[in-house]
């Protein structure tokens, strides 16, 4: 199968990446992106908020912020997608420039601030589109200026409830004023609480939270069981990261969440963590640094149930996502594994693996 990716990729990094970006998302709303193969591999079906999928490999929120192109991802080859982050009005994000890519590492920095068209925009157009043939998460988040941004969650968990499979509280983003303020334990209670008191019409959406990786070990347990007793259904490891570790080249002092392959140990660390804290009872969503089989394999062997990938997209294209599922299934079966279920519940692994 031609993947056209290779030889249009120096040409989409010649232009700055919010560009670049524009470009990918409206060649995918035309039909001009090559659709990958979707005979996935039985080894990779799996459940995941109450529906079966295909395979375990997701788009992490950011690619799609307002809903343009969600409906095109199956045939790009993933399991499932998460759109947003949105807030309830419309935002610009901080200003330009605020994406930085960093090819020597695999890597972007980013501070783009949410920008989004608000919860109108998305709403209207995921009522026109429906919610996909693979299941759909909105990720939520306050507007930077708001005055009550437990409102804003709540606002935007009662607009979105009926339209998605799963919401993603994004309480950790490093870019906004509000991205961090529910990393303090008693203000994600009393956001949580607000939730709770919600008189859902019919049933209460699934909900999963998304945590930073820059949050010490001791803050990390008490905000899994501010999490676990408000019953949140599973949890997103990770955003991105402060931390500059290794990172090398002109765009590496640039302010924002860096992304990527740096992010990967980390992150990855940070999920078996969280797996000792939650028990095996917490679906988690393994997302950092993912751009192989490998790196899927062994955050599934951290303990994560599905993985989600973005920045691995902007190097290797949705072809990537192919390769990672058929790398993916020869390590379970590789290692006798049956199931991706199997390979998480068996407990981490211990090294990166690869294939011989």
């Amino acid at each position: 199968m031609f993947d056209p990716f290779p030889a249009l990729l120096p040409l989409l990094h010649r232009l700055g990446p919010e560009t670049a970006h524009e470009l990918t998302l409206r060649a995918l709303e035309a039909g001009l992106v090559p659709a990958q193969p979707r005979d996935d591999d039985p080894i990779l079906v799996t459940s995941l908020f109450g529906r079966e999928v295909t395979n375990p490999i997701g788009l992490a929120a950011g690619f799609d912020k307002d809903g343009r192109v969600y409906d095109k991802m199956a045939a790009q080859g993933f399991g499932f997608v998460e759109i947003g982050g949105i807030t309830p009005h419309a935002q610009r994000g901080n200003p330009r420039p605020r994406v930085f890519r960093l090819p020597g590492d695999g890597a972007v920095i980013n501070r783009m601030g949410f920008p989004n068209a608000g919860a109108d925009a998305l709403a209207a157009r995921v009522q026109k589109k429906g919610s996909g043939s693979i299941p759909l998460g909105i990720n939520l988040a306050a507007n930077a200026d708001s005055a009550d941004p437990a409102g804003d969650f709540v606002q935007l968990a009662q607009r979105f409830g009926t339209l998605a499979d799963f919401l993603t509280l994004d309480v950790s983003c490093p870019n906004t004023a509000n991205g961090q303020v529910f990393l303090d334990p008693v203000c994600l209670a009393e956001m949580l609480d607000r939730l709770d008191g919600i008189p859902w019409p019919t049933r209460r959406p699934t909900f999963a939270a998304k945590l930073a990786p820059d949050i010490d070990d001791a803050l990390l347990e008490r905000l899994v069981g501010v999490l676990l007793a408000h019953r949140i259904d599973a949890l997103v490891i990770s955003n991105t990261t402060r931390a500059r570790d290794g990172v090398r080249g002109p765009a590496a002092a640039e302010a924002g969440g860096l992304s990527g392959r740096p992010l990967f140990a980390r992150s990855t660390a940070m999920l078996a963590r969280v797996r000792a804290v939650a028990g095996d009872g917490m679906p988690l969503i393994g997302v950092g640094g993912v751009a192989s089989g490998a790196d899927a394999y062994a955050k599934i062997r951290a303990g994560a149930s599905a993985v989600q990938l973005y920045t691995g997209l902007i190097y290797g294209g949705t072809a990537l996502v192919t390769r990672i599922k058929r790398e993916l299934a020869e390590l379970l079966r590789r290692d006798g594994f049956g199931s991706v279920q199997e390979a998480s519940a068996a407990g981490t692994a211990p090294s990166r693996t690869v294939l011989s």
